[in-house]
């Protein structure tokens, strides 16, 4: 009966799926440290989990530090999005937080620029 029950738990070990990880970013459009001849009307990243929208966000700022989102954000499976504002020549910076729906918080930022 022993043999057995340490079979199970050897098995259930062996074969047990990896639990879900953090949402780490996998791709962003425009990438971090772009520099764009003609201005980005939209921000979009890509997670490597699925989001919590409710405790997910995205803002963009310019170089005194005013948003320039046209929209709040829209975050959907795991993906994250904001339309922006026109985008006049100069640095923007790009911040993100996201949790995962297994409750992990990641965050992160970038910049971009926009050339004159």
């Amino acid at each position: 009966m022993k043999t057995r029950a340490l079979l199970a738990v050897f098995a259930m070990t062996c074969f047990a799926a990896p639990a879900t990880a953090h949402a780490f970013l996998q791709h962003a459009s425009p990438g971090a440290g772009a520099t764009l001849a003609v201005a980005s009307k939209e921000i979009a990243l890509e997670f490597s989990e699925p989001l919590e929208p409710a405790f997910s966000g995205l803002d963009v700022t310019d170089g005194a530090g005013h948003g320039v989102e046209a929209a709040p954000a829209v975050i959907s499976g795991a993906s994250m999005r904001v339309s922006l504002k026109t985008l006049a020549p100069g640095r923007y910076r790009v911040r993100w937080h996201a949790v995962s729906v297994d409750t992990h918080r990641t965050d992160g930022a970038y910049d971009i620029t926009v050339k004159p």
